[in-house]
């Protein structure tokens, strides 16, 4: 019998680990598939080591620390894969230590706070605004009046439960260390997710006092970002491929396309790492940049997630060589086309380069992880599209049929994640044209509240049906 093979950190030579400088929120796979290869590929890697702390779970902390934060990224073309160990995480926390988080971004040596805590996180509501009412927040601001009156330990009594109240809290011991100015550093979906973070996080702070927004305001500067690598699950054959190719036991590895891309704007007052060097993008304006990847990849995301589930398909690449799923995206993509139009953003070759991308059987990025928080993500993927066609006399199907797919399949009796599940299962309990209009209110009331385009919705559903292929009873010969 063949002996088991070492453990991937018992595999190789120890290295000097960087010191901490970045603080991450959201220990997750795209997090160490994106700004941590960034970070390990700037020519100043030495000296930026990265903290992550989990979101809900403590399971990836545990994980990764018990190979001292290495681990495996596969990089999976249609031609093979390829491997690299990524060694720029050097320290693994469970997000629920307060303490620990406090320390880090109270030190002077730390610059920045990056975060993959998922647009449903920022907890603002549909107009844009903060929501000290939401439960979230409600639970955030009696954790930190705790917390400022000294109090500590089980959640309610100084630990804020969410990502947001964390970092305020954290921000907070900064200005008390008298550590000076940092930087907030969005990863996730959002358009202009810098000022979106920003809004949250002062939002947040105004609702508790302190007098921590002026001093937010002073000192800490709110970048804008958008991020694009597409990252699937990690499943046992990845961990077994690992195993066989690099000859070490790997629990963590990460796998991820070949493509990468991150453009930011905003300044860094205690510095960064130089991730244009490792072919990142610094920019002054990233809207145009946001817009063709929020619309373009992750609005056609959107569409296959919920149009391929509704005819019976798992993955993307699976729902686009589906001709019916493949002409709704192209149909949006038309329209968002119309809206993307700055030098520099080549929308045929980017649409040409996503078909490829999609297409990439060996990445199976599945639709069920994407179909979740849709209430949040159509908000940005397909409202500002489907307004634009509108304010320019045209119909907005394109974009309309997108959320008519999401509104068949939130009452096809599918398991989904939503910040608003509850007000999802409530507006299912009608029927015809109110409930269409009740699910749409709880994306946008813009568009909830013009009849033409409930009315463009509700003539769309039913528009995917299960696919002839994906339902047949079997022939038997």
């Amino acid at each position: 019998m063949n002996a088991a093979p070492p453990a991937l950190n018992r595999s190789l030579k120890p290295l000097p680990k960087p010191p901490v400088r970045i603080v991450h929120l959201g220990l997750g796979a795209f997090h160490r598939s994106h700004q941590a290869w960034y970070t390990q590929h700037a020519p100043d890697a030495a000296e930026w080591g990265i903290a992550a702390f989990t979101g809900r779970r403590p399971d990836a902390a545990a994980a990764l620390s018990r190979q001292d934060c290495l681990y495996t990224l596969v990089e999976r073309s249609a031609g093979g894969d390829s491997f690299e160990v990524i060694g720029s995480i050097v320290e693994a926390v469970d997000g629920a230590n307060i303490a620990r988080l406090c320390e880090l971004v109270a030190a002077k040596e730390t610059a920045i706070v990056t975060l993959t805590i998922t647009e449903a996180a920022y907890g603002l509501a549909a107009d844009g605004t903060f929501d000290a009412g939401a439960p979230g927040a409600v639970d955030d601001l009696r954790a930190l009046s705790a917390a400022a009156s000294g109090g500590t330990g089980a959640q309610g009594s100084g630990v804020p439960v969410t990502p947001l109240g964390r970092l305020v809290l954290a921000l907070a011991r900064r200005r008390d260390s008298g550590s000076g100015p940092i930087a907030v550093v969005s990863c996730d979906n959002l358009s202009a997710n810098g000022e979106v973070a920003r809004r949250a996080v002062l939002g947040l702070a105004g609702a508790w006092g302190q007098g921590l927004v002026e001093w937010i305001e002073a000192n800490v500067s709110f970048v804008s970002t958008s991020v694009d690598r597409i990252t699937p699950r990690t499943t046992e054959a990845d961990i077994a491929e690992v195993a066989e190719q690099c000859g070490y036991r790997d629990r963590s590895p990460v796998v991820a396309e070949p493509f990468r891309n991150w453009v930011l704007s905003g300044g860094f007052p205690a510095g960064r790492p130089r991730w244009e060097d490792a072919g990142a993008v610094m920019v002054g304006d990233i809207e145009p940049y946001e817009n063709r990847k929020l619309w373009l990849l992750n609005g056609s995301h959107s569409i296959l997630a919920y149009a391929g589930q509704l005819r019976g398909h798992a993955t993307v690449a699976e729902a686009l060589a589906d001709p019916v799923c493949r002409k709704a995206v192209e149909d949006f993509w038309n329209e968002a086309a119309n809206h993307l139009t700055a030098a520099g953003l080549d929308i045929p070759q980017y649409r040409r380069a996503l078909l490829d991308r999609f297409g990439n059987a060996r990445i199976a990025h599945r639709l069920a992880q994407i179909a979740a928080d849709g209430t949040t993500k159509l908000r940005m993927r397909a409202v500002p599209v489907l307004l634009a066609e509108r304010a320019a006399g045209r119909s907005g199907s394109g974009s309309a049929l997108m959320l008519a797919s999401w509104v068949d399949y939130a009452g096809s009796g599918a398991e989904f994640q939503d910040p608003l599940a509850e007000d999802i299962k409530a507006a299912n309990g009608l029927s015809g044209t109110p409930r269409v209009q009740a699910l749409l209110r709880l994306v946008s009331k813009d568009i909830a509240n013009d009849d033409g385009i409930v009315s463009l919705v509700s003539g769309l559903c039913g528009t995917f049906h299960a696919h002839p292929a994906k339902t047949a009873s079997p022939t038997h010969l």
